[in-house]
């Protein structure tokens, strides 16, 4: 063979059916595989966990839309069975003013009937009355006092009730208002 017919050195003879080099590089090539089928893994792992990510976050925001929503139905119809409960109090005293010739005793029988209608209402809704009673001890969670009074009984009991509060499931609607022993004056 004449110096024409050699092959130009290229470097290593590349075997096709694997596309590494030939023969003596196969030790050199084999770490290089290697990192290359541990980087194609990473990546699919990479791949999987950014899908995970993106459902889990989609997720998050479809249960913070839901909750959303659920919060704007509760505060746009929470009072839907108290209103429920108030409108047959509302027919009642429709119909008493209706009626053109009613003696005070039927007019007055109508009213009790309406109030245990509302008061009906009002426990079936957890609205309660705070209607202390003289002598019990001055609660200032659900009493406001308008005055303090010289009396006979103990400083700082409810001497008189002015007006009942209510409480709405334990909290607070409106407190009662009350006179309040000053003590012995």
């Amino acid at each position: 063979m004449t110096a024409q017919n050699e092959p130009a050195d290229k470097g290593p003879e590349i075997d096709p059916a694997t596309q590494a080099p030939a023969s003596g590089d196969a030790a050199a090539t084999d770490p290089l595989l290697a990192l290359q089928a541990q980087l194609a893994e990473a990546q699919a792992k990479a791949n999987e966990h950014l899908d995970q990510l993106l459902r889990t976050r989609a997720e998050a925001e479809n249960v913070r839309r839901r909750a959303q929503e659920d919060v704007s139905k509760a505060h746009k119809f929470g009072i839907e069975s108290f209103a429920e409960s108030l409108v047959p109090v509302k027919d009642s005293l429709e119909a008493a003013l209706a009626q053109q010739e009613q003696t005070l005793d039927a007019l007055r029988e109508g009213v009790e009937s309406t109030l245990k209608q509302l008061s009906s209402a009002f426990e079936r809704n957890r609205l309660m009355e705070i209607a202390p009673a003289a002598g019990e001890k001055f609660d200032p969670h659900q009493h406001q006092a308008i005055s303090s009074v010289p009396s006979d009984q103990p400083a700082n009991t409810v001497v008189q009730t002015l007006q009942k509060g209510y409480l709405i499931a334990d909290r607070v609607l409106r407190p009662a208002l009350v006179m309040v022993s000053a003590g012995q004056g």
